[in-house]
């Protein structure tokens, strides 16, 4: 269990790590760095390298953002070769059904809970 703890945390701090370089070094916004996570996550996973990270790393290869493209692309792969063409434009979002309504249902309560504050 330790070994598999170090390394989703190894792997997961290299893709962390890699953005903060980003944001530190690049004059990329944030939004467009997260975007290009989703997005190399997708290509990634499109060539074939993406799984074996996660079946090795886990929750380090699962967790950031560059693993909820690979949950697209994984939901897209599968629902093409259940429902053919029309995968394409439903496999993506009922594969991260769960993740997408966790996401707006906690932005909603933290909405409701929390004030709200101008960055001024």
């Amino acid at each position: 269990m330790f070994m598999d703890l170090l390394k989703a945390f190894l792997i997961g701090g290299v893709i962390c790590a890699i953005g903060q370089l980003l944001i530190d070094y690049t004059k990329l916004t944030p939004a467009r760095i997260l975007t290009g996570y989703v997005v190399s996550g997708v290509i990634i996973s499109a060539v074939g390298l993406y799984k074996p990270l996660v079946e090795f790393a886990g929750a380090g290869a699962t967790v950031p953002l560059t693993g909820f493209g690979h949950l697209l692309a994984e939901g897209i792969r599968k629902t093409i070769s259940e429902d053919g063409f029309l995968g394409i434009f439903t496999g993506g979002l009922t594969a991260a059904a769960g993740g997408i309504t966790a996401a707006i249902l906690f932005g909603l309560i933290a909405a409701v809970v929390f004030k709200q504050k101008d960055k001024n």
